[in-house]
This record gives structure tokens, C-alpha cells and sequence, in this order.
């Protein structure tokens, strides 16, 4: 462990950083109500470089980096021997003393823009706040400074994105807001939490770039996140924590190619890409499908990939009115088939219509143009009293299962409201149906008297799963379903997918902008732009051959985060981890 020179002066906004590494911890413990959930973790980072904590859901990585912005948590005990950033002590610092830290000695950014952007301030209010609260920029020049930090962080039309507000922001843009207004203040340590997991891949590595500019610049990033590729891209140095402890830590390449124990070696196992087709990513058993009949569907094996397709649509077209007055074409002439026992995968970047032309197909919204069939008969274009008897055919799981639960019911209820009553005409018949479809996607029943807040993300997710198979569907779109779930979460839901698929004849329209889970799980592929199919083929076809110029694009930026380990650097790295999970 590093040494530094540690200061608690009286105001430590005014602290001079030291000569030695910009974070000293040393035997970092953290407790909620008695309970430790990091136990004795130290580490240390130079300016100028990139610290890497990864591991999964619940390892403590988020409360060990969180305590260096005195932000651990309601009710958390921090203790530590050591607990310094740039020079100055902060164990024990109240919040009026943490208030002048952060934003001027450490910046923070969080994954969740939408929460932690004021709703009702546009952006550039907020960022020139920051440059108020710490005095870095005069008044009026404050204006320039926040276009140019969000130039910075890759926002387009920076004059128009300030005066919206975050809820008018796409997720992707919120992200990159919420990047410059952690920047404004130009901190020497930045802690960013999962700072990419909302980007599509090309703005995932334009802001890594950015995140490198800044290393290069000589600040030192603390980077948390479950994306190894990210990791791959960034890092110097990687500590892997599981259950609060550090289980292994070392140079970015050592850790990414040669690692040694087996939970490391099993996360990057875990990482979806074109050559993990047909293998399990997941170390856990597959789950043990019930007999019995699945409402007529065919078997995978049993499918006809020749045979007719369950869900066609045919030129779509849906404009958006602007407020200006003019309209948005946001899907143009899309067209797919889509088969039993297959994986149609839509990619590309925030805005090119994937998840508009989910929606269409799922017949939320109406198409201006062009048709979608179901099982061969016409499915958009009807009054919904039309369709609702067929409902059960189609059905979806989005990327944030917990905003489409009744906070109040638990998960038996909600399962039993998503079972088919034709089907299903007892209360007995539907409770039966609820314990079939909680043994298939690998949960307990003693979860079916627990509320989804109390569910972690993973679990919440085959909850989502369970209800989309409650109907008997033919078809289910899933819209970005495992984007927000951290790598081993990821590979089991994607494994659990998979068996299924092959278990009932399920076909997936699987909508998403990580190019590794759409090379891993997808028959056919459509990629997207501004509404339209630029391309489309066999996965292999498009990620190792792709003709149109965006296509290729996108595969330039996927390559590009599993370029090596430190931004910059070379590294002989495994070709599985070229992939980005957004």
C-alpha cells in the first residue's frame, strides 16, 4: 500500500493535494445497522490513472468507491485507517464539510441520470449551478463553460439540450449531462458508477474517450462497473470484490487475460459475444423445465425454419409531431419475419427506432404506414377490442421491469393478473400456473409472497420473464432485458432464455444496443439507423464483414472497448471481451 501525507485541515475545500497517489484507503469497513458489508478493503490510486473495481451485484463495490464521496448511504457506518482523497482526510467529515469536497475535489457521477438530475431544471441551469456553488467560472462567462461541458461530454446540439429538461433527454443523454455537470468544477479524482450502462456503443466509447482525455489530463478515475469490456478499455488497475472482500487485484491485463481465482475467471466467462454462440455463459445448472405442455407450441426442435413465420411486419412507417410543428420520421419502411424457435436481434445506436419498432410490433402504437401480422392474421391497424383476446401471443420484458409492477401487489399476484383466464378458467388451474411458471425461470416459491422492491435485479428480472410466458405467447420482444443487469446476472438470464427458447418454441424479437449479447443470442439481425434497415444477415455476416458504413462503424467502436487495458494501450486480450454491455 502507498503512502500519502494525509491533512484534515479546517476547511478542506482549501486542503493542497499532496505529492503521493490522489486515494489512500486503507482497511475500509462499512456497516448498515450493525451489519458489515465491506470488510477491511484497501487500495490506492496515482493521479493520472485508472482504478477498476468490478464484481457482481451486492460484492460492495458501489459502497467501497461511494465512501470516497461520503455518500455510502443512509444509516452507513464508515471506518477505515485510512480513508484520504487528494491529501485530505475525510473520515469524519460532516456534510456541510463534504458539500465543499465534492463537485471541487472529487466529482461523482451516478447511473441513474433521471433520478439524480433535477426534473424540473433544464440541464444547463443545473451545471451552471455547479459553477456558481463552487466559484470555478464568473457569471458571465458561466453560459460558455456549460456548452462547452457538454460539447465535452459528447451531448449534440449542446444550445438546444441545455434549455430541455431531464425528462425530455433520452437516457443516453441524461448520462452524458449528468457526466458534465459532475465535471464542472474540474475535480482532480472523479468516481464514476456504472457511468456507461445506459449508452448505446458508439456514445458508450465516445464518453470513455472522454474519461480517458481526463486520465491523460492527469485526474484519476475511480470506475465502477460490471462491464469488462469498459473496464478493458480504461483501467490500469482492477480490483475484483465478491461478498465485501477483495478476491483478487493486479494490472488491468493481468486481471482481464491471466486471472487466477475462479470467481474472477468465471465473470469473464460470463461476457457474451460472437464466440460464445451455442455455449452456456453461466457456471449454474439449467433449470429443470416442467413436462408438461406448453399450449400447443411446437418444440424448437420440432420447428420448421422453412415454415411460416409467427410475426411478419411489412414497410413500416411512424412519424413523431416536434414541437416546432414539424415530425420526426422515427421508423421507415421497416420490414422482418420472424419464426418459431428463433432470435431476430435489432441493434443501433439511441434514437435509430429499435425500441418504436418494438412497440409497433407489440401494437402499443399505431403505425402510420405498413402492417404487422400475428400467427398470419392481421394484428396492427385494429381497434384494441379487436386484438385483446389475442393479447396472449405477443408479449414483452422491458429493461426496467420494476417501473411496469404494482409497487403493492407481491409477485403471486402479479403473475396470477398476467395468467390467461380462457386458459386457465379455476383459481386453482391459475395458481398451478403460477408455481409452473416460477419453476421455469429458476425461482423458489417462497418468493411468491415478496414485493418487487425487495427483489434484487436479477430476481426481478425472471419475475418479468415468468409473467411474459404467463399467456402462452408465440412471440416475446424483449426491449434491452438484460442491459441493466451486471455480467453473472446477465449470463444466467441469457442461459434461461435460451432453454426456453428451445424448451417451447419461443421466437424473440430481442431489441438492444449491446452488440455482444446480440451476436451471442440472435439468428438474424436487423441493424438500425434514423428509422431505418441499413443492413441485415447472420450475426457472423454483420460483425465480421458489414458492408454498410454505419454497421462498420458500430463494430470500429465495439472493437474499440476491448482495445486493451488502459485507454491507449495494446493488450493481448481475450477476443470475448470485445463486446459492451449499455
Amino acid at each position: 500500500m502507498s503512502s500519502a501525507t494525509v491533512t484534515t485541515p479546517a476547511d478542506p475545500a482549501e486542503a493542497t493535494a499532496s505529492a503521493g497517489p490522489a486515494i489512500v484507503v486503507e482497511n475500509l469497513r462499512v456497516s448498515f445497522a450493525g451489519r458489515e458489508v465491506v470488510h477491511g478493503v484497501s487500495f490506492s490510486a496515482e493521479p493520472g490513472t485508472c482504478l477498476a473495481i468490478v464484481g457482481e451485484s451486492g460484492s460492495g463495490k458501489s459502497v467501497s468507491a461511494r465512501s470516497l464521496v461520503g455518500l455510502a448511504g443512509p444509516g452507513a457506518e464508515v471506518r477505515a485507517d485510512t480513508l484520504s482523497v487528494g491529501g485530505v482526510d475525510v473520515r469524519g467529515l460532516g456534510e456541510r464539510a463534504w458539500r465543499r469536497i465534492r463537485g471541487d475535489r472529487v466529482g461523482f457521477v451516478l447511473q441513474d441520470a433521471l433520478v439524480s438530475l433535477d426534473p424540473v431544471r433544464p440541464v444547463g441551469r443545473e451545471i451552471a449551478e455547479a459553477l456558481r456553488v463552487h466559484g470555478t467560472v464568473p457569471r458571465a462567462d458561466r453560459r460558455e463553460k456549460v456548452l462547452e461541458l457538454l460539447r465535452s461530454a459528447a451531448v449534440p446540439d449542446p444550445e438546444l439540450r441545455a434549455a430541455q429538461r431531464s425528462g425530455e433527454l433520452s437516457g443516453g443523454l441524461r448520462q452524458r449531462a449528468l457526466i458534465a455537470s459532475a465535471l464542472a468544477a474540474d475535480p482532480e479524482v472523479v468516481v464514476a458508477d456504472e457511468p456507461t450502462t445506459a449508452l448505446d456503443v458508439t456514445v458508450q466509447a465516445q464518453v470513455l474517450e472522454l474519461l480517458a482525455d481526463l486520465k491523460r489530463a492527469g485526474r484519476t478515475i475511480v470506475l465502477i462497473s460490471h462491464d469488462l469490456s469498459v473496464v478493458a478499455h480504461l483501467a490500469d488497475h482492477v480490483l475484483v470484490m465478491a461478498d465485501g472482500r477483495v478476491v483478487e487485484e493486479g494490472a488491468a491485463e493481468t486481471i482481464l487475460t491471466a486471472p487466477r481465482e475462479p470467481y474472477t475467471q468465471a465473470l469473464i466467462q460470463a461476457v457474451p459475444g460472437a464466440g460464445t454462440r451455442g455455449r452456456r455463459l453461466s457456471p449454474v445448472p439449467p433449470v429443470p423445465l416442467p413436462d408438461r405442455g406448453r399450449g400447443g407450441a411446437v418444440a424448437r426442435e420440432d420447428a420448421d425454419p422453412d415454415g411460416p413465420p409467427v410475426l411478419v411486419a411489412r414497410d413500416l412507417v411512424k412519424d413523431f409531431p416536434l414541437p416546432d410543428g414539424s415530425r420526426l420520421r422515427a421508423v421507415d419502411g421497416v420490414g422482418f419475419a420472424l419464426r418459431a424457435g428463433s432470435t431476430l436481434g435489432v441493434v443501433g445506436e439511441s434514437g435509430s427506432g429499435k425500441s418504436t419498432t418494438a412497440r409497433l410490433a407489440l401494437a402499443l402504437e399505431p403505425a402510420d404506414r405498413g402492417t404487422v401480422e400475428l400467427r398470419g392474421q392481421a394484428w396492427s391497424g385494429l381497434a384494441e377490442r379487436h386484438r385483446r383476446a389475442r393479447r396472449g401471443a405477443i408479449s414483452v420484458v422491458s429493461q426496467d421491469p420494476l417501473s411496469s409492477f404494482d409497487p403493492r401487489w407481491d409477485v403471486e399476484r402479479i403473475l396470477l393478473d398476467a395468467v390467461g383466464h380462457a386458459a386457465y378458467p379455476t383459481a386453482a388451474a391459475r395458481r398451478e400456473r403460477v408455481t409452473d411458471l416460477v419453476a421455469r425461470v429458476g425461482l423458489t416459491p417462497d418468493l411468491l409472497a415478496r414485493r418487487p422492491l425487495t427483489l434484487s435485479g436479477g430476481q426481478r428480472q425472471r419475475v418479468a420473464i415468468a409473467r411474459a410466458l404467463a399467456p402462452d405467447p408465440d412471440v416475446v420482444v424483449l426491449d434491452e432485458a438484460v442491459s441493466a443487469l451486471d455480467v453473472s446476472v446477465q449470463a444466467q438470464i441469457l442461459d434461461l432464455l435460451v432453454d426456453l427458447q428451445q424448451a417451447f418454441g419461443l421466437a424473440y424479437l430481442f431489441i438492444s444496443h449491446d452488440l455482444g449479447v446480440i451476436s451471442h443470442l440472435s439468428d438474424h439481425v436487423l441493424v438500425m439507423k434514423d428509422g431505418r434497415v441499413v443492413e441485415e444477415g447472420h450475426p457472423e455476416q454483420i460483425f465480421t464483414a458489414p458492408v454498410d458504413p454505419y454497421t462498420r462503424r458500430l463494430v470500429a467502436s465495439l472493437r474499440s472497448l476491448g482495445a486493451g487495458a488502459g485507454a491507449g494501450r495494446p493488450a493481448d486480450h481475450r477476443p470475448d471481451l470485445e463486446r459492451t454491455t449499455s
